[in-house]
């Protein structure tokens, strides 16, 4: 088990959303985020205290997470001093990096020299099964979106704590490393072997009530070039009942890919609908989700009911508005 609080390490995140993951510990688990660790030229900021090593071992944290997310998923060689300073002061290290801790061997050295623990979230322990798309018993949700970070797992997680308020029930079910470090459970679905993808959501949602809600966190987007394979481990392994699209409406082109513009919605619906029926002839899209964080309260309003009027689904932001109309769709099922 890691050990809580923690101290989020941001690095030299060069923007806010290179920080997700400690963004979305600190919304979902504030207890569990003592303060922040950023290093010269960082320019994300979780709006918690900055301390120093020192200040948040005095302040009761006791591991330093990494809430990077960069592309590649590396450690970065300028990070070292402060690991290994953590690491001395007696912090145990998290990471949900491609690059494992352990294969650092400078911090492997440390963290056996001090007794210290490196947890490395993106390892599988669990030989997952090959998918056979049999049929489950219970209900399942995925989020899919127009792009990489656009509010796929707070969706999920604004849904499921939604329903279960309303008596339903409902599990998230993490796939990604953020996910896991605010939930303690999941699959590291990038870090499993391609071939055993979506057999590893088929074994993350079994069979259970009929009627109990698995609300699956998505991941990529099946229109980006980069990580489609996770997306279609998610649509075809997860064989949802119900579909929530999920949208970022100020970008201007796909998340690391300067040449590729954003699908419109319709594209998702129909594209993410198509393929989910492979597995699941019955799957309906029943609301969407945009992620409003850059507009202003009267232009996020007005957007979402535009794209609610065009579409004719329930259209919120979740994590601003709340989830419960999305809820009450799932229920109407």
């Amino acid at each position: 088990m890691i050990e809580t609080p923690y101290l989020l390490f941001l690095g030299d995140a060069p923007d806010p959303l290179a920080a997700k993951v400690a963004q979305g510990i600190r919304d979902w688990r504030p207890d569990n985020a003592v303060g922040q660790f950023r290093m010269e030229g960082c320019k994300a900021d979780m709006k918690l205290p900055d301390m120093t090593l020192a200040e948040a071992k005095a302040a009761g944290a006791k591991t330093l997470v990494i809430g990077v997310a960069n592309r590649g998923g590396v450690i970065s060689q300028t990070w070292k001093k402060v690991l290994v300073e953590a690491l001395e002061e007696g912090f145990d290290l998290a990471s949900g990096l491609h690059n494992l801790l352990r294969d650092e061997e400078d911090l492997a050295a440390v963290a056996r020299a001090t007794g210290r623990t490196l947890h490395d979230v993106r390892i599988t322990s669990v030989k997952y099964p090959i998918a056979n798309g049999e049929p489950r018993k219970g209900k399942r949700l995925l989020a899919v979106g127009t792009d990489c970070s656009v509010g796929k797992m707070y969706t999920a997680l604004a849904l499921d704590a939604s329903m279960r308020e309303k008596g339903m029930k409902s599990t998230f079910r993490a796939t990604g490393q953020t996910g896991i470090l605010i939930t303690g459970d999941g699959v590291p679905l990038d870090a499993v072997i391609a071939d055993f993808m979506a057999g590893s959501i088929e074994y993350l949602t079994p069979d259970n009530d009929e009627d109990h809600w698995d609300i699956i966190e998505g991941q990529g987007s099946l229109f980006h070039v980069s990580y489609s394979g996770v997306t279609m481990a998610l649509v075809h392994g997860g064989q949802p009942d119900a579909l929530v699209l999920c949208h970022e409406p100020t970008r201007s082109h796909m998340r690391g890919l300067p040449g590729y513009q954003l699908p419109p919605l319709e594209a998702v619906r129909d594209v993410a609908l198509q393929l989910a029926q492979v597995a699941n002839p019955a799957c309906k899209v029943i609301g969407i989700s945009i992620n409003t964080q850059h507009m202003g309260e009267d232009e996020a309003k007005a957007y979402c009911k535009d794209i609610e009027e065009r579409f004719g689904l329930p259209t919120v932001d979740p994590y601003r508005h709340g989830a419960d109309r999305l809820a009450d769709a799932v229920a109407a099922l």
